[in-house]
């Protein structure tokens, strides 16, 4: 299915004169960054036979199918973070897409990651969006600031993605809040906004029938019982006019954020002047749509089968640009299926967590245990988990011990690590897919902002308990369907090359930064260059 907003915004383009200047020939005109949303390593080699548009392009180029979000924080904001900085979470500050600050001065003690948390009034679903959460520079901040007339822009479904991978300083970066393309304040909507808008705005309030099914996709449909009548697995995304919710869950979301960079690229004539521009997209259907109704659906086919002509269409539009582009995708995280389908796909052990291990629950067994009068344990129980700052240093070591204990006790719970532990650990350089737990959460684990408790769940356990309302499956583990990611580079007249072992998504910068002749001192990030040379030549600097 094509996003009509598509076709829309590319005839209300004004054609502006071209602005093409001469630059070194081996340095792209463009930087096409892609984050797939909870496209993971499995739903890409599950689909890859099957895709003929953009993803079929992809896969002529440099293709890892095995990339590592190597951390253990498999979320949205902390995956954001590492593609086009290079760097863990463990430096770039991103540590989940939510944290506990039991010093915050508000009363809602939970910081969104891309919130201004200081605003008076504001709470961590009611926010500011702020990139001031995010220590590092991206890439696009790097190349501005060799390069002032470097042209930086984002765009995304969700403002976390676009925050994170534009960074600090952005000519352009918007994101969809629900019901329009919006930015910061006091910033002026350009044309190609006002156009994405007015034809988002009209696509919405025309109902969508259901969408129809390939033999392929046929193949995912069956309903699957989750309980109190409901049931995921055979949608085809039918909406009522006016329904916007239901129009960010499904393929027709990434079409529009895809237009929109189009118009913007278009608008802005990125790639003809006389530096490197760069553009990063984050198309977040995927995650939505993951989330709602699980990975292995007719639903979770028919958002991957229209991405991938979306994509190819808006190759196709860069293509008529005349730009030499060089694209990368890949996505911020991966997902898991909803346990009651895959006990019917032969993994009878995956099952839902149960409330034993909620703060709520060890939290009172240890103030119990430890003749405490509150609740001394913050978080929900999976991830993160903060002890109360006002204990004496004493007692909130025998706090930890004794939450710890009782963690890693209980059978859903693979490990527990505590502050001390995990920074003891130092953080790993080899390959990702040989790294211990306690190596995956020293990479997500930040000091100022993490939890003095990480509690991981075993494989297969889905940390939401009940199905029946909001989501029915999820991400977030340590596990590796949570971590694998493809990585996949193209330009026009690379010779690709597929390497199966695993690389990083902060492996993404340096490489991207190599092909533009931006220097990197060494550590100065926790990524390396990727040589995506295939032959005897290098596209990496020289050691």
């Amino acid at each position: 299915m094509r996003f009509t907003a598509f076709a829309a915004i590319a005839i209300l383009l004004t054609p502006l004169p071209a602005m093409a200047q001469q630059r070194e020939a081996k340095k792209p005109d463009l930087i096409v960054a892609i984050s797939v949303d909870q496209f993971s390593a499995d739903l890409f080699q599950e689909y890859r036979q099957h895709f003929t548009g953009g993803f079929k392009r992809l896969t002529d180029g440099v293709v890892f199918p095995s990339g590592y979000q190597s951390h253990a924080a498999t979320e949205t904001c902390p995956g954001h973070s590492t593609i086009l900085t290079g760097d863990h979470p463990s430096r770039t500050g991103i540590i989940a897409n939510h944290w506990i600050d039991l010093h915050a001065a508000r009363e809602d003690k939970n910081v969104y990651c891309a919130e201004d948390e200081t605003v008076p009034g504001s709470n961590s679903d009611d926010y500011t969006v702020s990139d001031k959460h995010l220590k590092v520079p991206t890439l696009g901040e790097r190349m501005k600031k060799a390069n002032p007339a470097t042209r930086v822009v984002s765009v995304a479904g969700k403002d976390r993605a676009a925050v994170m991978m534009g960074g600090h300083d952005v000519d352009e970066l918007w994101w969809w809040d629900g019901k329009q393309f919006t930015s910061y304040a006091n910033r002026k909507a350009p044309a190609a906004v006002t156009r994405a808008n007015a034809a988002v705005a009209q696509q919405i309030a025309t109902a969508q029938a259901p969408l129809p099914l390939s033999p392929f996709c046929e193949r995912h449909s069956q309903a699957i019982p989750v309980g109190d009548g409901k049931s995921v697995g055979t949608g085809r995304f039918a909406r009522a006019a006016g329904d916007a919710g239901a129009f960010r869950i499904s393929p027709e979301f990434d079409g529009a954020v895809l237009a929109l960079a189009a118009g913007l690229i278009q608008d802005m004539q990125l790639g003809k002047g006389k530096t490197t521009d760069i553009i990063d997209i984050g198309a977040s259907a995927t995650d939505y749509v993951g989330h709602t109704y699980g990975t292995e659906g007719s639903e979770m086919c028919l958002q991957l089968m229209s991405l991938d002509r979306d994509l190819g269409d808006f190759f196709d539009f860069l293509d008529s640009t005349g730009v030499d582009y060089v694209v990368v995708l890949t996505a911020d995280h991966g997902g898991n299926d909803l346990p009651e389908r895959e006990n019917m796909h032969g993994i009878p052990d995956a099952k839902r967590v149960t409330g034993s291990i909620s703060t709520k629950t060890i939290g009172k067994a240890v103030a119990d245990e430890l003749g405490l009068s509150e609740n001394p344990l913050h978080g929900s129980g999976v991830g993160d988990i903060w002890v109360d700052p006002s204990l004496t240093p004493g007692m909130r070591d025998k706090v930890i011990e004794a939450a710890a204990k009782r963690y890693r006790a209980d059978p859903q719970v693979a490990a527990a690590f505590t502050r001390d532990e995990i920074m003891a650990t130092p953080i790993s350089h080899g390959p990702p897919e040989q790294w211990s737990l306690i190596e995956r959460a020293r990479a997500s684990y930040d000091p100022q902002r993490s939890g003095d408790l990480l509690v991981a769940l075993k494989p297969r356990i889905t940390p939401i308990i009940d199905p029946t309302h909001g989501s029915v499956a999820t991400h977030g583990s340590i596990w590796g369907y949570d971590r694998r990611v493809p990585i996949l580079f193209w330009r026009k007249g690379m010779a690709g090359y597929e390497q199966p072992l695993g690389v990083e998504t902060v492996d993404i910068m340096p490489s991207l930064a190599a092909l533009i002749d931006l220097p990197l001192a060494p550590g100065e990030v926790d990524g390396r260059c990727l040589d995506l040379d295939p032959g005897p030549a290098s596209t990496c600097p020289a050691k």
